[in-house]
């Protein structure tokens, strides 16, 4: 490990968004050019190139490395490029301005300190200037510079850029953003990026590099309380080195520390230096590895603080959200928490507001929509530390990630939350396994098949016949059937209209369980009334299916297996559908099996059948994966 990796002195990060095509890459490349940050023969290169397109010199060729890049005309990735200015160094990122990959913004500008907004200033801000703005927003960069470019469309007239700054400045007032100067520029031209523009001397402001030159630098938290996230711990010879970037304060060789949620304390033995003196102590934004005495282990997401310093510690966090999977987000759903170098399975326990993104407005919402802005709550099993999220620093800056972890969204963390009186502290979780993948495994996708009718109508009897032809095929199968449940889980119940729907919700719950397990559920329940059936879809959600197996009311009483009609036209019974309580006819059931003639096993046959047919897999989608 060499000691230029561990002291990054304080590089400054700034992240650079915009709309697609209002010049953010082409931007960077001159900037670098006009600041001699550019290797020899890099310009040559990027000529070439632009005349092999029949193009003029085109910048952004320095940061579209990639091919699908290039052959799109957008950038795909964020790029963190080491920027020199004077003596100074920065760290600047390129954050894809097109709406599919804001996903990788939110990953570029999570430690930026300051952004530069570039709008192009002919077009105005458009739909994704507000996004990106609302992020900006929403991940606290205090510092915004904004960078009306391509006023060379507009013929450098005074008058036109100043209406097209007024309607961008109304923009940002209406987000809480105040940005620390507008900057009339052309990327293309080289106009005021390092040098005063010649056509613009009606413009007495800094140009871009003195603008960057004015951003604060990560030193300035060096007196706030410590926290050094651990990053990794190396072992050398008898020595054991805990790595990690220091976010906030400063440590001392001789500093006590506590270490994570266990709250164990160490000293700090030495500041390790390779091919340099010593060091006695390390100031925020430097990269360090430190020993510690006693010689403890902490793990990587560890958060080392001074012991009268202590952050937040909690497992129920409010947080804000931008929201980036194209699926709605529901409460229930689980993810990981990936704050700093730390990592925490996390579960969203409510949905406290969204936000309206053309009016800004907040409202109550059982979902937040994809792309959307929201404030939640999150319940962990165990308890996190971390600083509530201040504008301008990294603290609370978190984000969302699924099992394969792909970001899904920014959650700055903005305090404790409490449990309200008379809340109920449930916090469902969802299975890391996901259904696609137990699928895979099994061959077949989970689902519930609601088998309604008549009592003495064969439900259970055709139940338990298809579950052997299903088992048989391989298919994990099991039965839910009405008396089963109602000796059991459903044993407090009588035959209410009330409590006929308690025993359809409490069935339709269990089965719901099961398919998400990839099992196939075939539930056996009377369930006379249409709405009870609506009911169960409702719990049960994707996979449902309403079987009606039919026999008229002369048949069923025929069989009579238990002597059910018997007892109730003797008035032995009350409330028996079929006698003196109704039953609703499925009108559109998704598979109507008569079971009035022909045999068990006929019947039988038909019903594994269809089940296969709507849970197996293809082959060729097996193949695929």
């Amino acid at each position: 490990m060499s000691n230029d990796i561990l002291r990054q002195d304080a590089a400054t990060p700034i992240v650079i968004v915009g709309h697609v095509d209002h010049g953010k890459s082409t931007l960077i490349g001159r900037l670098l050019h006009d600041t001699d940050n550019l290797p020899e023969g890099r310009v040559a290169q990027i000529i070439e190139s632009s005349r092999k397109r029949g193009l003029k010199v085109e910048w952004s060729f320095l940061l579209d490395s990639l091919q699908i890049e290039r052959d799109q005309g957008v950038t795909v990735d964020s790029t963190r490029i080491p920027f020199l200015l004077g003596n100074r160094q920065f760290v600047i990122v390129d954050a894809p301005g097109h709406r599919q990959f804001l996903r990788n913004m939110i990953t570029g500008a999570a430690d930026a300190e300051a952004a530069v907004l570039v709008i192009d200033a002919a077009e105005g801000a458009q739909e994704q200037t507000r996004r990106h703005a609302m992020l900006l927003r929403l991940i606290g960069i205090r510092h915004v510079v904004v960078l009306m470019n391509k006023v060379d469309l507009l013929e450098y007239d005074e008058h036109k850029i100043a209406a097209s700054e007024q309607a961008v400045a109304a923009l940002l007032k209406q987000l809480d953003i105040e940005p620390s100067l507008f900057i009339p520029a052309s990327a293309r031209e080289g106009d005021n990026i390092a040098s005063r523009s010649p056509r613009m001397d009606w413009y007495k402001g800094p140009t871009l590099t003195e603008a960057l030159a004015l951003v604060p630098s990560p030193a300035g938290r060096a007196d706030l309380p410590l926290r050094l996230p651990v990053q990794d711990v190396y072992r050398f010879d008898s020595k054991r080195v805990v790595a990690g970037r220091i976010e906030r304060g400063r440590v001392s060789v001789g500093d006590t520390l506590v270490i994570g949620t266990h709250g164990t304390t160490a000293r700090v033995a030495s500041i390790e230096s390779w091919h340099t003196a010593p060091q006695i102590s390390a100031v925020a934004g430097q990269s360090v590895a430190i020993t510690l005495e006693p010689d403890v282990i902490p793990d990587r997401g560890d958060l080392l603080h001074r012991p009268d310093e202590a952050p937040i510690r909690t497992a129920r966090i409010r947080s804000r959200l931008f929201w980036l999977r194209q699926e709605p987000l529901r409460v229930g759903e689980s993810f990981r928490l990936r704050l700093a170098t730390a990592e925490h399975q996390v579960t969203v326990a409510s949905i406290d507001s969204v936000v309206r993104l053309d009016d800004l407005t907040e409202h109550a919402s059982d979902h937040v929509p994809p792309e959307g802005f929201a404030e939640i709550t999150l319940a962990a099993s165990e308890s996190i530390l971390f600083d509530a999220f201040t504008p301008g620093t990294t603290d609370g800056r978190g984000v969302l990630v699924d099992r394969h972890q792909r970001i899904v969204g920014g959650a700055p963390l903005i305090g404790p939350a409490e449990i309200a009186s008379g809340t109920k502290a449930i916090h469902p979780t969802d299975s890391t396994v996901s259904l696609w993948d137990r699928a895979q495994a099994r061959g077949h996708r989970g689902g519930v098949f609601w088998m309604t009718g008549l009592p003495g109508a064969g439900k259970s009897t055709i139940a338990r016949a298809a579950e052997s032809r299903l088992f048989a095929q391989k298919i994990d199968v099991s039965v839910l059937d009405g008396d089963t449940l109602r000796a059991g889980l459903c044993a407090d119940l009588g035959f209410s209209e009330a409590d006929r729907t308690e025993n359809v919700r409490r069935a339709a719950a269990v089965a719901r369980i099961l398919a998400e397990t990839g099992q196939v559920v075939l539930v056996a329940l009377i369930s006379p009334r249409a709405a009870d059936r609506e009911l169960a879809r409702q719990v049960v959600g994707e996979g449902f299916h309403e079987i009606f197996v039919d026999a008229d009311q002369a048949t069923c009483e025929a069989r009579d297996p238990k002597g059910l009609y018997q007892a109730a036209r003797a008035g032995r019974i009350t409330g028996f559908t079929g006698i003196d309580a109704p039953y609703d006819v499925p009108a559109t059931p998704d598979l109507h099996l008569p079971t009035g003639a022909g045999s068990v096993g006929d019947v039988a046959d038909r019903l594994a059948g269809y089940v296969a047919d709507s849970v197996t897999l293809a082959e060729a989608t097996r193949r695929r994966s």
